[in-house]
């Protein structure tokens, strides 16, 4: 009786041992599928987020107008999540639109006759949580960061070109784009800006024929 009751035991502790040993092994692999599932969201999170922050150039042009040249441009603009932390705790962003225009020269250097610098600023006030749009002395109001945002995006302004500037018998390239000024930021933040801080698009070039 005493052997008989020894072996069952023995096998019983095997058979524990091998069905502890596979819930284990179940395990990990649910655990190794878990992590892989979670990098694959986290992956796909940052990417998005890298895609769907920054500015991006949708049209420009430069038309001779009875006094002056028109610029006309829109953009999309999408701030980064640490942009908007700070623009809501009070520190203002500036946006500086830039336009060059030259004349390609195949014998010299091409011939400049235009560089034009706009600054705008935006900024939040946390007592009347109302968004700011401004150039210079000028300014509008918004109730939503999108309108503002809007705003921004869209540029209907006379440069300052003189009149004629534009031969027609010439062909010029004109080149414009659009990025966040991070010199005008805090001292603080001009130390630390990094990839969340510096977003702005690339030079959008055409060719204007007058």
């Amino acid at each position: 009786m005493t052997v008989f009751i020894t072996r069952c035991c023995r096998k019983s502790s095997l058979a524990t041992v091998r069905w502890a040993r596979e819930l284990w092994l179940l395990c990990v692999r649910w655990f190794a599928a878990g992590c892989l599932l979670l990098s694959c969201v986290l992956l796909s999170n940052t990417a998005h987020a890298a895609q769907s922050s920054g500015i991006d150039v949708r049209k420009a042009s430069l038309a001779a107008v009875e006094d002056g040249y028109l610029l006309e441009a829109e953009f999309d603009i999408q701030l980064t999540p640490l942009l908007e932390d700070v623009l809501h705790k009070g520190v203002p962003l500036y946006f500086l639109l830039e336009l060059e225009v030259t004349r390609p020269r195949w014998y010299w250097a091409n011939e400049k006759v235009a560089s034009i610098r706009q600054q705008q600023r935006l900024s939040f006030n946390t007592l009347t949580r109302q968004y700011r749009v401004g150039a210079g002395a000028l300014y509008q109001n918004f109730p939503t960061l999108a309108e503002a945002l809007a705003f921004l995006s869209r540029v209907r302004r006379r440069e300052d070109i003189e009149p004629g500037a534009l031969r027609k018998e010439s062909t010029y390239m004109a080149e414009l784009r659009l990025r966040l000024d991070t010199s005008q930021l805090p001292k603080p933040f001009q130390l630390n800006s990094g990839r969340d801080w510096n977003i702005g698009s690339d030079w959008h070039r055409w060719t204007i024929t007058p």
